[in-house]
């Protein structure tokens, strides 16, 4: 299983050696992992000093490395320019893929979304059928907004009436973003897999955000990484820390089912944005989009495979 690798430790230097990354602080090795088990490498700490073969070897992988602001969210990611071996025609279908397609796959993504948000609150013992109906309500390209008024009662009903998202708060707020940066990492190593590029979304169009496809696929998700906070707050656990930073990186060992039976999260995306590829080579919406993890099966993941 490839790990999520985090650096959160300051004035550490990486290397690379004999396909392992290394990690010293000073003349002493603090640890080592094979380059092949990493997934993504997130680096949260100041003074981080690098060897260029670090980024070289790991974009060799199609491996993504995050660096990331104090708000826990990402500030810079840094993406392999070759990936999968069609990548050129890939993204000419990307590129030239048809407004009424781009509006349909967006109303599959929301419609995924807002279903996962109902299962969500679901298990935590809330009145979840609205969501059922609001998803069936979502038309090509959500002109009614229908995912901002999910979200309205999303948010408030699971994390209590005094919670408001916002990207640039503590607490809930840090563990929220801190998640979606290890989700945006796993999902952007899938579209680099994919032969896609991450600035031309679908929905989110904003030209200063470089992973505009990332965040749209990243949507569905979401409220696994939701999950594992509520889970996380109940425990009385409210600060990124070293421990909840290791229950949000398991998120990738997460078995969600499919047609091929259980996969690991990170398995089920690259699956996904697969079906995306193959949807604007075709011109037909096939998307193998994510389903909740099976009842009785818990939404947070067993962290003895996270690597911090």
């Amino acid at each position: 299983m490839e790990r999520v690798v985090d650096i959160e430790t300051d004035n550490l230097y990486l290397a690379v050696h004999r396909g392992f990354l290394t990690v010293h602080a000073g003349s002493e090795e603090r640890g080592r992992i094979a380059l092949d088990d990493i997934g993504a490498l997130i680096v949260h700490a100041h003074g981080t000093t690098w060897s260029t073969s670090v980024f070289t070897r790991l974009s060799d992988r199609g491996v993504p490395v995050v660096i990331c602001g104090p708000n826990h969210a990402p500030a810079a990611i840094v993406w392999p320019l070759e990936g999968h071996h069609l990548q050129g025609a890939r993204m000419r279908a990307q590129l030239s893929a048809s407004r009424p397609l781009a509006k349909q796959l967006w109303k599959d993504i929301v419609r995924a979304k807002i279903a996962m948000q109902g299962e969500t609150l679901a298990r935590n013992g809330h009145e979840a059928g609205a969501f059922s109906l609001l998803s069936r309500r979502v038309r090509s390209g959500d002109p009614d907004n229908i995912e901002a008024q999910a979200a309205r009662r999303y948010w408030k009903t699971l994390f209590g009436p005094g919670f408001t998202r916002d990207q640039e708060g503590e607490g809930i707020n840090g563990l929220l973003n801190y998640g979606y940066t290890v989700l945006r990492a796993i999902v952007s190593r899938a579209i680099c897999a994919s032969g896609l590029h991450p600035t031309i979304g679908i929905f989110h169009a904003n030209r200063a955000n470089a992973f505009a496809l990332a965040d749209d696929l990243m949507e569905p998700y979401r409220p696994l990484v939701d999950q594992i906070v509520h889970d996380l707050v109940q425990d009385g656990r409210t600060a990124v820390t070293p421990e909840t930073k290791q229950a949000l990186t398991a998120i990738t060992t997460l078995d969600l089912p499919g047609p091929l039976g259980l996969s690991p999260l990170s398995v089920q995306v690259q699956r996904f944005v697969h079906s995306l590829a193959q949807s604007f080579e075709s011109g037909v919406v096939q998307l193998e989009l994510p389903n909740p993890p099976p009842i009785g099966v818990n939404a947070a993941p067993d962290v003895s495979n996270a690597q911090t």
